[in-house]
């Protein structure tokens, strides 16, 4: 099992108060006059979910919640987007990213990114590529938060202190100040530098909140019911054992428990479903390291287009058009000089996405995008790709980066050739559709 005492050590991560004392610095000795919140979030969760759905952006029409929506599981929202080029547009309408939006749930667990000597691996960060490490703010997803804001393909503010001055001039001022102090809404330099990390810190105490990360699935109704059961937490995360035992209370149907058992001997390597998260929350899916299976481009990516589109610099947002090739983690690693010798051998690599809320949709029949390109359009799609990648009749794509492909033997079985039949697919697709919050 990869990277396990990363896992290990992120148990020790409380996502409320990872940055504890940073977040105490700038709160006041004495308290203020209660400023109105929302009801079952702390204050700072409440100023987060302010900032998270605020359209700071210029022109001012997007906010985070533009392409983290909660009820596409905290990613892109528009059908029409999600069907084909599953790439979001920025502020200015004629700008793309290269990339689908990841899921903002449960983002706040990943480990601060660093190098794994002992597995040999990278773990932790936020962003497809892992380059929201976490070292400035000590949380990767606070250190996320505060990307798009400056990014001209996203929401293109010109500076911190015009994302200052907008919160200067919010409904919610008060609060930010309730929160972080008198005077931390200052604008001018150097003092806006910290105020634009309290942004940061805010947001990500709103994605570790029960309201975005409540852990409340069916999958999660079976966890416990499972452990209260007596069982051990491996064998309720790998199905090993008679349901009768497992599921005494039924929760999961029987399609479902054997997509467990599935599961569990071929996709839990790396979407970890037997082991606890920190302070004993349920499993996060997920392993936190970095992968290339394989994924073949998304022909209908906008990003190809972006060389006839440009800054305000005159440079085109990509030069290299048609020919770009998303190498992933290995170009992020390219521009740290301490990783950089280990690029080439990471190239191709996106972060591993934790599978919670992968099938969360506005209704029945909504589209959803899935890898970081979003080039697949369905659950069962994905599965039969990990199950059949490599058997040439199937007649997929080859990769966009065709070195580094994981081919790991899995039950005897390599990835990309699992052998399963169209029943172990179903059941899969239909276990994974019980990690859905709100059950």
């Amino acid at each position: 099992m990869r990277a396990l005492p990363y896992l290990l050590a992120v148990w020790l991560i409380l996502l409320p108060s990872c940055n504890t004392n940073r977040m105490e610095e700038g709160l006041r000795e004495e308290p203020l006059a209660v400023v109105s919140h929302d009801p079952g979030l702390s204050p700072l969760e409440s100023l987060g979910k302010e900032l998270f759905f605020a359209k700071i952006s210029d022109p001012p029409w997007i906010s985070c919640a533009t392409c983290h929506a909660p009820k596409a599981g905290w990613t892109g929202p528009v059908a029409g987007v999600n069907v084909h080029d599953a790439v979001y547009r920025g502020a200015v309408p004629q700008r793309f990213g290269n990339r689908k939006p990841p899921s903002s749930a449960y983002a706040t667990f990943s480990p601060v990114f660093d190098f794994d000597s002992d597995e040999g691996v990278f773990v932790g960060g936020n962003f497809w590529d892992g380059r929201a490490t976490g070292e400035r703010l000590g949380n990767p997803a606070a250190d996320q938060a505060l990307g798009p804001f400056l990014n001209p393909v996203e929401q293109n503010m010109p500076s911190v202190q015009a994302v200052c001055e907008a919160v200067e001039g919010s409904t919610y001022a008060d609060l930010f100040e309730e929160v972080w102090g008198p005077g931390s809404l200052d604008c001018t330099y150097p003092d806006v530098l910290t105020m634009y990390d309290s942004i940061g810190l805010s947001i990500a105490a709103y994605e570790a909140s029960a309201e975005v990360s409540p852990f409340s699935s069916k999958f999660d109704a079976y966890w416990a019911a499972c452990l209260d059961a007596g069982n051990d937490p491996g064998d309720c995360g790998l199905a090993e054992g008679d349901k009768a035992v497992l599921d005494p209370g039924g929760i999961l149907t029987d399609q479902e428990f054997d997509g467990l058992i599935e599961f569990g001997e071929y996709c839990s390597a790396c979407h970890i479903s037997h082991l606890p998260g920190p302070g004993g929350v349920p499993p996060l899916f997920t392993d936190f390291t970095f992968d290339n299976i394989g994924v073949p481009i998304n022909p209908e990516n906008p990003f190809y287009d972006m060389d006839e589109v440009f800054l305000e610099d005159g440079s085109p947002i990509n030069p290299d058009g048609e020919g770009f090739v998303d190498f992933g983690l290995g170009d992020f690693l390219r521009s740290r000089p301490e990783w950089a010798a280990m690029a080439f051998e990471n190239d191709g690599k996106h972060k591993v996405p934790t599978v919670r809320n992968v099938d969360q949709r506005f209704g029945k029949g909504f589209p959803k995008a899935y890898m970081h390109n979003g080039v697949f359009k369905s659950l069962e799609e994905v599965v039969h790709f990990y199950n059949t990648r490599d058997v040439p009749e199937e007649g997929w794509p080859p990769p966009e980066v065709d070195r580094n492909v994981n081919r790991e033997i899995l039950e005897g079985v390599p990835l990309g050739n699992l052998q399963l039949d169209a029943e172990a697919e179903a059941a899969i697709v239909a276990f994974m559709k019980t990690l859905t919050d709100g059950y």
